[in-house]
């Protein structure tokens, strides 16, 4: 079997991205906020094809390497992930040894604070757990998702006009299309710490725009998953805005999203 690497980054050149993040396989990486450039080069022994891009928006990032990708199972990847050694093997052999698994979600730890998720046991990941998982934590047979014609959302994500979300959406349309997804105790890697390009605190803008996406991922059930967000999360999120508070802007989300 063969990986590549799907990177979505901002203003980087290929070599120091690679050095950073301890590359070691194939990989697309995809820059944005720049010239317009293209360039091929060998990186340890793989092959690394670079796109730089003026256009912004990680779902359109990641739409460009994914549609281009190549190679039988395609890892998500954001810049300020630190890959361990051996990560391609690892990925690898738990595709060979789950041969009915479209989607596996491998353990990436997080900056402190940034913690969504921990794989403590190989289980079946379904439409009501998935939305804990982010993009980087993703493998997928690349042919599976090609041949359903699945791709990131353009309205949601860092550069999008809400703030977070398409890599929710992506997974949710991957379960929706009948693709089975998995979750893997296994570690990958570990983000490094640096400013986030999206985040700007628990706002108004914050809970208004998970409002949104809540009427995208959940339909009529938007409500009712709002609020056990919420209960689930008041003590990091509603520090500053109360929880009642914080669920009226979801709801108001969710209002404008069914108009």
């Amino acid at each position: 079997m063969t990986l590549q690497l799907l990177v979505a980054a901002m203003n980087r050149e290929p070599r120091g991205l690679a050095e950073e993040m301890g590359i070691d396989s194939d990989a697309i990486i995809v820059s944005q906020g720049g010239q317009y450039a293209y360039e091929e080069l060998q990186w340890k022994g793989h092959s690394i094809r670079y796109y730089s891009m003026a256009e912004r928006g990680v779902g359109l990032s990641r739409n460009h390497s994914l549609l281009r990708a190549e190679a039988e199972i395609s890892l998500f990847a954001d810049e300020d992930i630190v890959y361990e050694p051996d990560y391609a093997r690892k990925v690898l052999d738990a595709f060979e040894e789950h041969p009915g698994a479209d989607l596996l979600f491998f353990n990436v730890q997080a900056m402190p604070g940034r913690e969504t998720y921990c794989n403590r046991e190989f289980g079946r990941v379904r439409w009501y757990n998935s939305g804990r998982y982010p993009t980087y934590s993703l493998a997928v047979r690349t042919r599976r998702v090609h041949q359903k014609n699945i791709t990131f959302s353009l309205l949601f994500g860092g550069g999008a006009r809400y703030s977070a979300g398409e890599d929710s959406l992506f997974i949710r349309d991957c379960l929706k299309a009948g693709l089975r997804a998995y979750k893997m105790p296994v570690s990958i890697g570990h983000e490094r710490e640096r400013e986030s390009t999206w985040f700007t605190g628990y706002n108004d803008k914050f809970f208004y725009d998970r409002g949104v996406l809540y009427h995208y991922l959940y339909g009529g059930m938007a409500r009712p998953m709002a609020l056990r967000f919420l209960l689930s999360h008041r003590e990091e999120m509603c520090r500053e805005i109360p929880w009642r508070k914080a669920y009226g802007k979801m709801c108001r989300g969710i209002a404008r999203a069914e108009d």
